[in-house]
């Protein structure tokens, strides 16, 4: 291991702590200045004369401690943490709401103080919105020392799947993971394909040789559900070897199987497979998707108003492209979207969008590109037709093509389809792109599913609509 190495695993651990810190004592002294000195004070009164702050100052000393201790908990202080910076807000949200918890329980012991109840609620907020921000910071210092080499872990990949060439072209690329991507180890360099052939590093046997020569740090096995003697063979044949071994689950048999025991009258069940969303999930999602369509319509209308112009004036035809989808349980509905394509684009029939379309409008390739041409979907959603956040919606023809090819390609239907998805986010779109993967990340989804992760999509969402090459 590196010098280099060393200290990043050091030092950015300790200063994402000073910056923890810092935004936690930050915190205390805004919401004490907000509650009794800022015109916040007008709209409640202090009627028992202001307290000092340093009672407020030393409470934040002594419960630091127990701050710290919540995050480290929940593994806030590891490092190769390239996660979207919302991620890590709700992460963060839960541990500011823990340790203020304890907090409140310490002030018991100093009952002679007179501490506001609103300060802590502000403290609440203000809290979790300044380590956010100090976290971004160290996010980015992070992934700017991976860039330039500082702190990389060498890897290597063992498996020649479909996700391990993708785990190569990936890490590769995106220097700021941390990860120094060395090459392949495959039972035969002809299971390789053609262009990762160079990067043959040997056998399974010439692995902890390999390990020693190459400072190897981490393994990353990519092999088929049907291939886990392998992985036997790995872990015997290094043993005694100090390296970390990651196995990236196959999507289907292992990340969606969320096996679960119920017991009925003192027989256990195994329940194999299980309604995604119960009753309450599904008013909850149903009510959040009528409030969130209707304020982005509401906010939002000045932009229909000038793509409406837009598709008008730049070509004939109507200005929406109805188009019979398949949603929810095989119930079919017309998606609505802005024409980007030339009237009768698919007279010769259905056919998937290609990169250098000569089909489109002339302002059709940027409303697709961007997402514009999906933004009247948010009037499918209110008509309960689609989600705001679910698998796209796919159309019959193609639908008999797929279910039959794509394994598990109907359990998508299980749920409403939805403007945006999980797959989408990730990059999975386009026809370029596995459609098997696709499918796996929709299951994902489906069976992860929470408020929370359909916001994290939401967001993921607006970066994507401005940085991805692929339309949806």
């Amino acid at each position: 291991m590196s010098r280099k190495t060393n200290y990043t695993e050091i030092f950015i651990p300790i200063f994402t702590i000073l910056s923890d810190s810092i935004g936690i004592m930050v915190a205390f002294a805004f919401s004490y200045w907000l509650r009794f000195y800022s015109p916040f004070r007008n709209i409640f009164p202090v009627e028992k004369g202001i307290p000092g702050f340093s009672g407020y100052f030393y409470f934040a000393i002594v419960t630091l401690p127990f701050w710290i201790f919540t995050f480290q908990s929940f593994k806030l202080y590891r490092l190769n943490r390239n996660v979207f910076i919302f991620d890590e807000f709700f992460s963060i949200f839960k541990c500011v709401s823990i340790s203020l918890i304890i907090s409140i329980g310490i002030i018991f012991f100093f009952r002679e103080f007179p501490y506001s109840r609103i300060v802590f609620v502000i403290i609440w907020f203000v809290a979790s919105l300044f380590i956010t921000i100090g976290r971004y910071i160290m996010l980015k210092v992070e992934k700017n020392l991976y860039n330039m080499g500082i702190g990389v872990k060498n890897v290597a990949i063992v498996g020649t799947t479909e996700m391990a060439e993708k785990i190569y072209e990936k890490f590769s690329k995106e220097k700021f993971v941390g990860f120094n991507v060395l090459g392949f180890f495959a039972g035969d360099v002809n299971t390789l394909p053609e262009n990762f052939k160079e990067k043959y590093l040997g056998s399974f046997d010439d692995l902890p040789s390999k390990v020693r020569e190459l400072e190897i740090q981490k393994i990353l096995i990519a092999i088929e559900a049907t291939e886990q003697d392998i992985l036997y063979k790995l872990i015997k044949i290094c043993e005694g070897i100090n390296i970390e071994f990651m196995l990236v689950p196959d999507f289907i048999e292992l990340v969606t199987s969320r096996l679960k025991i119920e017991e009925i009258s003192g027989i256990p069940f195994m329940k194999i497979k299980s309604l995604p969303l119960n009753v309450w999930h599904i008013m909850s999602k149903r009510l959040f998707d009528i409030t969130m369509s209707l304020l982005f319509i509401i906010c939002f209308s000045p932009v229909y108003l000038v793509l409406i112009f837009l598709v008008k004036v730049t070509s004939k035809g109507p200005l929406f492209y109805a188009q019979e989808r398949v949603g929810i349980d095989g119930k079919k509905f017309n998606i609505l979207k802005f024409r980007s394509m030339k009237v009768n684009a698919e007279k010769s029939g259905p056919q998937f969008v290609s990169d250098n379309d000569d089909r489109y409008t002339p302002i059709g390739y940027y409303l697709r590109k961007y997402s514009l041409d999906e933004l009247p979907q948010f009037f499918n959603v209110l008509l309960g037709d689609m989600s705001i956040v679910g698998p796209r919606p796919e159309r019959e023809f193609f639908i008999n093509q797929m279910k039959d090819t794509v394994n598990r390609y109907l359990e998508r239907y299980r749920v409403k389809c939805g403007i945006t998805g999980w797959a989408q986010v990730n990059g999975l779109r386009g026809p370029n792109t596995s459609m098997q993967t696709r499918i796996d990340y929709d299951i994902y989804y489906i069976e992860n599913w929470s408020i929370v992760f359909d916001m994290k999509i939401i967001l993921k969402t607006l970066k994507e609509t401005f940085f991805s090459k692929s339309a949806m």
